[in-house]
Order: C-alpha cells, then sequence, then structure tokens
C-alpha cells in the first residue's frame, strides 16, 4: 500500500509541478506591459535567412513585409530548399539573393538553415533573423529584434502567433488560443521574470558568435526546441522579445492541420524524452541557471495533454482516496486543477478574447478529444521524419 500511494503521490506531484509552473507564467505574463516603441536600427549588418521548400504561394508576401525593413548593409536570403515550383524565381524577382539546395536524404528545415549560412562564412553578418517562408512580419520586427540581441548578445525570440483560416471552425479557435498560451503568454510571464524562453521557429534572431557556437544541421521534428538547448548548454540562452511579432495562417484542411499537429505534438514529447535530461545534466555540472528554467519550461507537455493527464490522474487520485482514505494524492490533484484552470482563463481574459469568443469556450473539450488520436499514435508508432504542412 506503501509504495502505491507514494507512486500516485509522485505522479500527482508533478502534475501539480508543471500546473503551478504554467499558473505563474500566466500570472507574471497578465502583469506585463510591453512597450510599443519599436527598436532602431544603427549600421550594424543584418541577414535575414528564410528557408523554403515549395513556398511559391506565400512567399512573396512575406518579402513584401521584410524588404522594406532592411538597410543597404543588409542582405535577404531564400534557401530554396528541395524545390520543385516557383519558389526560387519568386524570391529573385522580389530582389532576394537565392540559394538553391538539393539534397533527398538530409531533410528539413535545420538542414536548409545550416546551408544557408555555411554560405554567409565569406561576410559574416553582425546578426541573423531567421523567418518561415509562410509568415508575415509585422512592421519593425527585424529592427526591434536586430536591436534586442545586440544589447543582450544572445538570441531573441519574436512573438509568433497563428491567425484563423478564412473558413474557421471553432476548433480552429480554440487551437489559435492555444498557440497564444504557448507562444505570448507563457514566454511573456518568463520576460517579466526576466528568465530565458524556447525558440519556436520564425522570428527567431542570432549574434553571429551564438550561430557559429552550435550545430543548425538537424532533421529534428521540432528543430527549434533542440537549437534552444544546444544555445543554452553553451552559453547563449535565448530572450523573449514580446515587441516584435511574426504572424502565421492555421491551415484550412483537416489533413494538414492533423499532420501539423502529429509533427509539432510528437517533437515535443520526443524533446521532452531527450533533452530535458541533457539540460539538468548541463545545469549540474555547469551550475547553468538557464538550463534549470529551460529544463522546466521544456518538461512541460502540450496544454491539452497537461489537462488530459490531470483529467485522468485526478479521478485515480480522487478515487483511490474515497476507497481507501488516502487523500493527500486526492488534494493536490485539486490545487494542480486550481492553476490549471488559472493558467486557461488567466490567459483567455487578456490574450485570447479575440481568438476564443466566449460561445467557443465550450469547443475546447472537444478540441482535447480530437488530440487523443495524436496521442495514442505517439505511443504506437511516434512520427520520426520531418514532413513539411502541406499549404492551402
Amino acid at each position: 500500500m506503501f509504495i502505491l500511494n507514494a507512486a500516485l503521490v509522485g505522479l500527482v506531484g508533478v502534475l501539480l509541478g508543471w500546473s503551478i509552473w504554467t499558473g505563474l507564467e500566466t500570472i507574471f505574463a497578465l502583469s506585463s506591459k510591453v512597450s510599443s516603441q519599436l527598436g532602431i536600427r544603427g549600421k550594424e549588418r543584418v541577414v535575414v535567412l528564410i528557408p523554403a521548400h515549395n513556398e511559391e504561394a506565400g512567399l512573396e508576401n512575406t518579402l513584401i513585409d521584410v524588404m522594406p525593413q532592411l538597410r543597404s548593409q543588409d542582405r535577404l536570403v531564400v534557401v530554396a530548399d528541395n524545390c520543385t515550383d516557383q519558389t526560387a524565381e519568386i524570391a529573385r524577382k522580389q530582389g532576394a539573393i537565392v540559394i538553391e539546395r538539393q539534397d533527398l536524404i538530409q531533410r528539413g528545415k535545420g538542414y536548409a538553415l545550416d546551408y544557408g549560412l555555411r554560405s554567409l562564412l565569406s561576410e559574416p553578418p553582425d546578426v541573423v533573423i531567421v523567418i518561415d517562408a509562410d509568415c508575415r512580419v509585422e512592421p519593425g520586427a527585424i529592427a526591434t529584434l536586430t536591436e534586442t540581441v545586440l544589447k543582450q548578445k544572445r538570441p531573441a525570440q519574436a512573438t509568433y502567433l497563428m491567425q484563423k483560416p478564412a473558413e474557421a471552425t471553432a476548433k480552429d479557435s480554440v487551437s489559435a488560443f492555444a498557440f497564444t498560451t504557448k507562444n505570448l503568454v507563457r514566454p511573456l510571464g518568463l520576460w517579466r521574470l526576466g528568465l530565458p524562453c524556447l525558440l519556436t521557429g520564425t522570428g527567431m534572431a542570432f549574434p553571429w558568435a551564438a550561430i557559429q557556437a552550435v550545430d543548425f544541421a538537424s532533421g529534428h521534428l521540432v528543430e527549434d526546441m533542440k537549437l534552444s538547448v544546444d544555445l543554452t548548454i553553451a552559453g547563449y540562452a535565448p530572450v523573449y522579445c514580446p515587441e516584435a511579432r511574426v504572424i502565421g495562417t492555421l491551415p484550412q484542411q483537416d489533413s494538414a492541420t492533423q499532420s501539423q499537429r502529429t509533427r509539432w505534438e510528437h517533437g515535443h514529447l520526443q524533446a521532452i524524452a531527450v533533452y530535458v535530461p541533457v539540460l539538468l545534466k548541463a545545469a549540474i555540472e555547469k551550475w547553468n541557471v538557464a538550463a534549470i528554467v529551460l529544463a522546466i519550461e521544456l518538461s512541460v507537455p502540450p496544454l491539452s495533454l497537461l489537462v488530459m493527464s490531470w483529467i485522468g490522474v485526478s479521478t485515480i487520485a480522487i478515487v483511490w482516496g474515497v476507497f481507501t482514505g488516502f487523500w493527500p494524492a486526492g488534494i493536490c490533484a485539486i490545487v494542480a486543477g486550481m492553476f490549471l484552470l488559472m493558467t486557461v482563463f488567466g490567459a483567455w481574459a487578456k490574450f485570447g478574447r479575440e481568438d476564443l469568443p466566449l460561445r467557443e469556450l465550450l469547443a475546447i473539450p472537444f478540441y482535447i478529444l480530437w488530440k487523443i488520436p495524436v496521442y495514442l499514435q505517439f505511443l504506437v508508432r511516434p512520427q520520426r521524419d520531418w514532413i513539411r504542412t502541406a499549404r492551402d
């Protein structure tokens, strides 16, 4: 009986720790005030690097957003990676430097980034900013990211949000809100506390010294998380730059949405298993506080999985308390639930009402049910290879 009680308390304790962590991030995010003043550019040399695989549909809009934000000493480089469409031609037409890469073995965004960075070795810039080819870049984002990198001498992550597709469903609304919680609310709380954050894949800015310290070449499903770990261990833990914003669009097609979510969720879970121990080891060996923070941040599962886990474990803990009289686990589960509710409704109240109207809050349980097959697939047949999300 003692072993079962201890195991249940340990399991609930982990959930409680995650819930308190996300709850504290939300509390500090709610009290944060982000300046509306954008960055001021100097004479520093900036390269905006855009990896693009068959992105003819949206690349032009991205380039149109970026071009006016560049100065004469800057460069816009597009890596046309294994393209079979008009990506390279569109980039050249907009005035970008185009590097074409063909490698059907080493596939993935990480390899494309590495290829582009190697092309800069003969004339390295002061700052490299990575933008995905299907993102909109808000005015002032390039200058603000550049200023942050030069001041902090560390990588900087812009706010990366998702807008709903043209014919949005309630599921899209919940998905956009979940994205806001992960990429705005939680990093904003860490920023308010003066702590580092995880990179999120686009809107990432790097000082050249940080680029030289790590290897970008990777086919990992979530190369941004791997890069966050490598940079932190190398002494370049990323910082959040809330003023800069890049905006993506959720896929319209159900199959594309499922593919995208599977890659993100499976990649995140694999990253937890592989990289949390690596960060904890670095934290112990080097007394690296940033590594401890990112180990905790990375260990928190996706919000829908966290809620699912809490429902399952809380049910077991409360039923166990009813039949055995052992209530510590049940009480801890109730406290964890309170922090989870505070995270969800606190984030929604200040940051999520536009994406998730009040009438669509009831779609959250159905969204969680929709995610169950993604997690079951991870247990049976986890995705290993990088697969590009189909564009609308």
